[in-house]
């Protein structure tokens, strides 16, 4: 039986169905009120594997670095650093002061004492990745930085099957004295900085003393040095967020750009102001965009991104509604840093593989992918078609680049099949594999009517050229996980940019991150070799020549088929004060205040 969503009718919602937390009683509290689409899995950063989890992580844990919430391009800042690392010539060791006088959220776990942050909480977070106990989803992407002896001691415990020694030192990642943090790389790798932060909310700090009181109860228990605390989890339902009483004075300042005349009016007002400026943050799990939509609408949620079958109606011609503008809501419009895809498992003996005939197979099908009908139609033009795996605003993108990923040509792609062997033998209007056996591709999704609106135009395109499909339900945290294990043959899900760099998006090819980002299970040195020397060489000619070879080889044996750049159409109330949709990372509620009075009551 499908779960209920939180608001599960439109009649539920006006009847006061919005799954809410209960506030304590006292002044009326400044709440942000949220929703996702999808449901969470966890809040222990190591075994984290899905961006809502990650949202909620992002505001309990803190990493070393962060974007300016303002600057345009974005900007890195210390957060818990004294300052911006110092690094050797070579780019191979990097050093870090923590800033003194940091603690940990008030818990059980550290016996009634404040806990202070030192350099050894980052590197026992980091080593949990490591640990193969923790099956950690980014495991690939930690020991893709290079720390010299981390991968070892990986494998040690992985060859003596003990437990993980998180006592052994690791000469890539030692703490020389409680504030001092020091990096050494197998390679040179000159935006090191920037690597952490590509999965910033993940190497937040974590206390060895809570994973060792909560054990498996991890996820539950999420106790970080961040601008709140875990208050209340029901899974798949609701998420609570309050102040952390232990967050160290921390004040809104920002550096936007002297031409951004919207940057400088929120700082201008929010300057100096401290930080939380709300008191709670809830987070319902709704998956249907109707009662998504409505709630907003309601006043019931404080910001939206417009669902697609709704844009029509509160975006005509690209514009905010006249009705919605009266009431004082306000529209960010923005290309996003991300992604949505279609990826092929490598593995699967159907769709994967590197012979010609195979190959053959996932070109066809993204030619045969009709992207015009799914921007014009299907995003109600909320889109712009994908050449290349690189996203927008990150290094290596290319506005100008042009390639047969981008292409929408059913007549090629039936070319191509009949070349390749993939003809109708039996005369039922459907193709067979070249060996005579049936060809039926197994497309996961799920169930709600967003996907299903989809899996329609999936079906028609491909059965255009003679395909058949069928399609394979399931929630979306359990596919996710089964992705990464290799178990689904075709899903189409969306990657957003945790980071400005345009090598982020190259780890769904690399071999090592198979498992991880690599949901394609895609292997191929020349392309291992081209991702390695990206990581190490600066921005210019030849960084932008490897992009431009990666992104040919990434189109010509088709793992993935990046179908469009999603266009974010983010709304938000009159009441929600400094609210500025991230390019690339997670962490804003503890940004935005709460005008109390221009909030209508509950």
């Amino acid at each position: 039986m499908k779960r209920r969503s939180a608001l599960t009718t439109s009649a539920g919602l006006l009847a006061g169905g919005w799954v809410r937390a209960q506030a304590p009683p006292g002044a009326q509290q400044k709440v942000l009120r949220q929703a996702f689409n999808a449901a969470e899995t966890g809040f222990d950063p190591a075994r984290v594997f899905d961006l809502y989890s990650r949202i909620v992580t992002a505001h309990i844990f803190e990493n070393l670095y962060n974007f300016d919430p303002l600057a345009r391009p974005p900007k890195i800042r210390p957060v818990v650093a004294e300052a911006m690392p110092q690094h050797s010539a070579d780019f191979r060791t990097w050093t870090v002061k923590v800033r003194r006088g940091v603690f940990f959220a008030d818990d059980p776990a550290f016996k009634g004492r404040p806990r202070e942050l030192t350099a050894a909480d980052f590197v026992y977070a980091i080593k949990r990745f490591a640990n193969p106990a923790n099956k950690s989803p980014a495991a690939s992407g930690v020991l893709d930085l290079g720390l010299v002896g981390l991968a070892a001691l990986r494998e040690r415990a992985l060859k003596d099957r003990t437990p993980f020694d998180y006592d052994s030192e690791v000469e890539g990642l030692r703490a020389l004295d409680r504030y001092t943090l020091q990096y050494k790389l197998e390679r040179p790798r000159p935006r090191f900085a920037e690597a952490l932060l590509t999965s910033h909310d993940l190497f937040g700090a974590v206390a060895r003393e809570v994973v060792v009181a909560y054990g498996e109860d991890t996820s539950a228990h999420p106790v970080g040095t961040g601008p709140f605390r875990l208050a209340q989890w029901r899974r798949s339902s609701l998420i609570v967020l309050e102040k952390n009483p232990s967050y160290r004075e921390v004040r809104y300042d920002a550096e936007p750009a002297a031409d951004d005349a919207e940057g400088q009016a929120l700082l201008a007002r929010l300057k100096g102001r401290r930080l939380p400026m709300i008191d709670r943050v809830e987070v319902s799990i709704v998956e249907e965009s109707q009662p998504r939509w409505l709630a907003f609408l309601s006043g019931q949620l404080d910001t939206v991104n417009v669902p697609l079958e709704f844009c029509h109606q509160a975006l005509p011609a690209g514009q905010l509604a006249p009705n919605l503008a009266r009431r004082g809501m306000l529209l960010e419009r923005s290309v996003e840093a991300d992604s949505a895809y279609t990826y092929f498992n490598m593995d699967d003996p159907v769709v994967g593989g590197y012979t010609p005939e195979r190959v053959a197979l996932r070109r066809a099908i993204g030619l045969a992918m009709n992207v015009p009908r799914e921007i014009d139609i299907v995003r109600r033009g909320q889109a712009i078609p994908a050449q290349s795996p690189i996203l927008p605003h990150t290094s290596g993108y290319d506005p100008a680049f042009k390639c047969e990923m981008g292409d929408h040509d059913p007549t090629r792609a039936k070319a191509l099949l009949d070349l390749f062997g993939y003809v109708d033998r039996d005369g039922d209007g459907f193709r067979e594999q070249p060996d005579g056996k049936p060809l039926a591709l197994e497309f996961a999704t799920q169930s709600d009517s967003h996907s299903r609106t989809f899996d329609e135009l999936t079906q028609k395109s491909l059965e255009a050229v003679g395909i058949r499909v069928r399609f394979v339900f399931g929630q979306w945290p359990e596919q996710l996980k089964q992705a990464r294990a290799g178990k689904l043959m075709l899903w189409q899900l969306g990657g957003s940019a945790a980071s400005l760099g345009g090598a982020e998006s190259l780890q769904r090819f690399h071999s090592a991150q198979i498992g991880g980002q690599n949901f394609a299970r895609f292997r191929h040195a020349r392309f291992d070799e081209l991702y390695e020397r990206i990581q190490v060489i600066a921005d210019g000619v030849e960084r932008e020549a490897l992009f431009r070879e990666a992104k040919l080889i990434a189109a010509a044996f088709m793992p993935y088929k990046f179908q469009v750049h999603r266009v974010s159409n983010a709304l938000s109330q009159p009441w929600l004060v400094g609210y500025r949709r991230p390019l690339a990372w997670n962490d804003w509620w503890h940004l935005v205040d709460i005008d109390l009075s221009k909030r209508p009551s509950a």
